[in-house]
């Protein structure tokens, strides 16, 4: 579990990895209220300033993943600008 914020230089290279528009599968989230499910996909809309990769999940979700809490992951084969 995530045990602060994460630093700027963090952010950075999140922001770097996940652009927005890059296509993440969903691994795994910690949100008990969370009606998404382990390979969900979506689109990445932003990062926030903490690090939270924002996604409009292709379900019509636009829940965010928690940086060091829940956990995504690129899907190589799919792309949308």
């Amino acid at each position: 579990m995530n045990k602060g914020f994460p630093s700027k230089e963090e952010v950075a290279r999140v922001r770097e990895a996940y652009p927005p528009g890059c296509r993440v599968e969903l691994v795994s989230m910690s949100d008990p209220y969370a009606t998404l499910l382990p390979g969900e996909r979506g689109s990445v809309d932003h990062v926030d300033s903490i690090g939270t990769v924002f996604v409009v999940w292709d379900s019509g979700s636009h829940l965010g993943a928690v940086y060091g809490v829940d956990v995504i992951k690129h899907c190589d084969d799919e792309r949308n600008d």
